[in-house]
């Protein structure tokens, strides 16, 4: 006897549903027939020739739509459940007009109803009647059904996903930051919009050094661009002041660590301080066992104890840091301290500390002028202050070249501040002998100044940002050419964080 070609025999398979034989797809999820799949799409205004096309989906999210419809503004049901859904080693009972919330209950529901019943057109129409007016209190119309999903998310806990099921019933839930993961985990299972949503805006309202590292992941793992943004936004701005002050420090990806610090927004405090939250974090991610944040000295000691011969980035310790350490501006350490412990800690290979070197020698040898520099918004010095309730008047100096500047801020009433930055006399310094020992002195009249003042603060979960204009202005010794163009802001946000970046171009 000739044999069949396999392709040939699948497509032939037949199922016998109720008293008669009806041709259906091998091999699929759809497990009914093609004239009750046909009808069902007909009554539902459905295009059947969609459905060919991917029968698993079953539509679901048109035929969701329909009965959300119907069910909308729905009472709360309080009589016997519908649906047995077993999940986690539970059953939980659920009714009808809240399971089709979720677009992954819907489509288990309506597969079993096709697979359990001989008309499934029949019993959809049932349904629909029965939450006419009038019907809201007559028995179901369909027999209970059971369902069963599988989950293999460890985020997922039973009290995470019993929460989730309760957001079916209710418009609001309380969660708190412990649950907030799992229940996200759970409405993204649950293909539950509503829930998925309202679980992100919360977690971006409650970003803290001790949450960021697992909200952030959960925003990539599903795939929540949002989440994600909402997690380097917040970072760049507190990795320097309040991050890099924790313990928690060490949790923060390096994938994420290398975006922030690419950021032009990227807010700190100085380039030094900068390089020691970079530090700490290095020294963290190499000593687990350490449960404390370690102090500074303890850092440094740590790196020195490497072989003198390498240094650190160069060892093969060392050289998956190398590109969060490139990201660094090193030629914004000034500071004859901060100079001597760059090479001290040997913790930077030899031709990047005579790069650094060698600008400054050029730049001092030319007035200040840093023709290294091009790029305002990637290579400028940059500087900030943090604006806190208490401040209405806050100011740092800053020494460089032989130039010195005062970056300020002022708090002028309720809601309305002001940043700037201005030229002094190293006379007018407050202990100017100490300076003079420590720092040349420029006695130039004018130095040209390419600039700009950015300011951000947090308000109802969304970040404010004010800016100047890049400017470029001669600054003298005296009003009013000493004071720059002032950023003037209303904002009901706190704290501000104020950047000033700024280089001094060929003059």
């Amino acid at each position: 006897m000739k044999m069949l070609n396999p392709q040939q025999k699948a497509r032939m398979e037949r199922r016998v549903v109720g008293s008669t034989n009806r041709w259906r797809f091998p091999r699929q999820g759809f497990s009914g027939d093609l004239l009750g799949l046909s009808q069902m799409c007909k009554a539902l205004s459905i295009d059947f020739e969609e459905v060919l096309k991917n029968p698993d989906r079953l539509c679901t999210s048109q035929i969701q739509k329909i009965f959300s419809e119907n069910f909308k503004n729905k009472a709360l049901q309080s009589g016997e459940a519908d649906v047995i859904l077993e999940c986690l080693g539970f059953k939980w009972e659920l009714h009808r007009p809240q399971l089709f919330q979720s677009q992954t209950l819907t489509r288990l529901y309506l597969a079993a109803l096709v697979q359990h019943t001989t008309s499934p057109l029949q019993d959809l129409e049932k349904l629909l009647r029965a939450q006419q007016p009038g019907k809201g209190k007559e028995r179901s119309p369909v027999k209970k059904i059971m369902i069963s999903l599988k989950i293999n998310d460890p985020l997922v806990t039973r009290v995470a996903f019993a929460t989730a099921l309760k957001n079916l019933y209710l418009s609001e839930v309380e969660m708190n930051a412990d649950d907030v993961l799992g229940v996200l985990a759970s409405a993204y299972i649950l293909q539950f919009a509503d829930l998925f949503q309202r679980c992100v805006l919360m977690m971006m309202n409650k970003l803290t050094p001790s949450t960021i590292k697992n909200f952030y992941l959960a925003g990539c793992k599903y795939k929540e661009e949002q989440l994600t943004t909402a997690c380097e936004k917040w970072l760049e701005m507190n990795l320097v002041p309040l991050v890099g002050t924790q313990i928690y420090l060490r949790q923060i990806p390096q994938e994420l660590l290398h975006k922030v610090l690419r950021s032009p927004r990227l807010f700190t405090f100085s380039e030094f301080h900068l390089l020691k939250t970079m530090l700490f974090w290095v020294y963290l991610q190499l000593n687990y066992n350490v449960q404390t944040f370690p102090f500074y000295e303890t850092v440094l000691a740590f790196f020195n104890s490497f072989p003198k011969k390498s240094a650190f980035l160069d060892l093969d310790t060392g050289q998956s840091f190398m590109p969060l350490f490139l990201c660094l501006r090193l030629y914004s350490i000034h500071g004859g301290k901060e100079l001597k412990e760059l090479r001290h800690i040997n913790f930077f290979p030899e031709t990047w500390l005579v790069r650094v070197a060698a600008n400054h020698y050029h730049a001092l040898e030319r007035g200040g002028d840093m023709d290294y520099l091009k790029d305002l918004s990637t290579q400028a010095m940059r500087f900030g202050l943090l604006f806190n309730q208490e401040n209405t008047v806050y100011s740092k100096m800053i020494a460089i070249y032989g130039f010195f500047f005062e970056i300020k801020g002022i708090k002028h009433d309720q809601n309305s501040y002001s940043f700037y930055m201005q030229r002094i006399r190293h006379t007018d310094l407050e202990f100017p002998s100490v300076v003079c020992e420590q720092t040349p002195i420029s006695l130039r009249a004018e130095r040209l100044v390419k600039y700009e003042i950015t300011a951000h603060t947090l308000v109802d979960g969304k970040w404010q940002e004010f800016r100047t204009s890049q400017i470029t202005q001669k600054f003298g010794l005296t009003k009013p050419s000493c004071q720059s163009l002032a950023l003037k802001i209303q904002t009901v946000g706190i704290p501000i964080y104020a950047s000033f970046a700024f280089v001094f171009p060929v003059s």
